[in-house]
């Protein structure tokens, strides 16, 4: 098992990958698309919105907690879930800046 090396990148850069990692399941972009639409906190109804196992949505909702980008509360025997707003800014600020490096009115390179 080889050591992933992040100490090699900046904080910036592994910042942007733990949010990319985050993000790159279609399950995960429903997940916050549903979220940010409801605009509270959501118990239960992932299931059935998503129209997967309560496993998978677990395990989907578990990975975008790790990353902070959402909140999770216990009620009772379930738990709710909504967006993280701090950590939501953080990394539209963070995304908005990669992006924005990149000069697409200059000369194209191929």
């Amino acid at each position: 098992m080889g050591a992933t090396k992040t100490d090699l990148f900046t904080k910036q850069q592994n910042d942007i990958a733990i949010m990319a990692k985050a993000l790159a399941h279609p399950a995960r972009i429903a997940i916050l698309q549903y979220l940010v639409k409801k605009n509270a906190c959501v118990c239960g109804d992932l299931v059935d919105e998503l129209g997967l196992a309560q496993a998978t949505t677990s395990q989907h909702l578990k990975e975008l907690k790790t990353a902070g980008l959402i909140q999770g509360t216990i009620e009772g025997a379930s738990v709710c879930y909504c967006i993280n707003p701090k950590v939501w800014k953080q990394y539209q600020q963070l995304f908005a800046g990669f992006f924005k490096e990149v000069d697409l009115n200059g000369p194209t390179c191929c």
